[in-house]
């Protein structure tokens, strides 16, 4: 074990080497050295949803997963979020290490926002969350990682942005103005908060060192959640919100669907012994729901 150093895939932004450095941490705890790989994927050339096979959550992750399947890479990290609801062949995901903050935060120049401000993201989600709990803003698609968001913030470009708790974190990120937003008012993305190791299937050894970061109860949500997406539609990008929990009497998962002008949401909520039972209540209740149409027109 004391020769093994294990090669990391990982994209080139800012918070994508912090991420793959946490695993690197972690595996250096083992006693594991490890280097990192980063590489440029198709998201992050600006290239269209129509380049991946699997949708826009595709464009982040196609490269890497690529170079792990090839032989390249040892183990691709990710946040859990960009991943596609189904593992590409022969790949699996190794570890869920324990899940940072999954919640979003409103991040504003000034403390407060007044009626018509102007709010930024490009996600679907938070677009729709956001204009059917604040109805009173300007909420407008800004793309961009993390850094560059907040560089627009600063120029006066948006007078708000909605940004992940676990981003900002892990980026050592201290906003002068950042509001928690309530799970009542902005449901998180599915696997938010959360990072997903890749390895190849029959890769035992990488697989075994790669087990060790695993965490439960990180891995019970992950589950949770991707199995609703699967269920609901896969890898598209979608206005759908998610979060589950591992409780003593089994896995509780909360499930939203909302068209992107924020009306007709959807939701649903139930608890089960297992991550794909609990997705399979909830995925059938907003399904009845007409869940589907509503992700169809997004």
């Amino acid at each position: 074990m004391d020769a093994l150093t294990l090669r990391i895939g990982t994209r080139r932004s800012r918070l994508a080497l912090a991420q793959a450095e946490e695993v690197a941490y972690h595996l250096a705890l083992l006693g594991v050295e490890s280097s990192l790989m980063p590489m440029t994927t198709s998201g992050d050339r600006g290239d269209p949803a129509e380049a991946s096979s699997a949708g826009v959550k595709g464009l982040f992750v196609a490269e890497i997963v690529r170079a792990l399947q090839e032989g390249d890479v040892d183990l691709a990290v990710h946040s859990a979020k960009d991943l596609p609801a189904e593992d590409p062949e022969g790949v699996v995901v190794g570890a869920v290490p324990e899940r940072n903050a999954p919640f979003d935060v409103l991040v504003t120049r000034e403390p407060d926002l007044g009626a018509g401000a102007v709010v930024g993201t490009s996600s679907l989600r938070r677009q729709a969350l956001l204009r059917r709990s604040r109805p009173e803003l300007d909420v407008r698609d800004l793309r961009g990682n993390v850094d560059t968001r907040l560089v627009k913030l600063e120029r006066g470009e948006v007078d708000g942005l909605v940004l992940a708790a676990a981003g900002l974190a892990r980026l050592g990120i201290a906003p002068a103005h950042a509001t928690p937003l309530p799970m009542d008012e902005m449901v998180p993305a599915p696997g938010q908060g959360a990072l997903a190791v890749q390895v190849r299937a029959d890769d035992g050894l990488t697989r075994q060192v790669v087990g060790r970061l695993d965490h439960e109860r990180s891995r019970t949500a992950f589950e949770a959640e991707r199995a609703l997406v699967l269920r609901l539609g896969g890898g598209c990008s979608l206005p759908l919100g998610a979060y589950a929990e591992q409780r003593a009497e089994g896995v509780r998962l909360l499930g939203v669907v909302v068209r992107p002008d924020g009306s007709g949401f959807l939701w649903a909520q139930a608890e089960a012994p297992s991550s794909a039972e609990v997705a399979a209540h909830v995925a059938e209740t907003l399904i009845s729901a007409r869940a589907l149409e509503i992700l169809g027109e997004a």
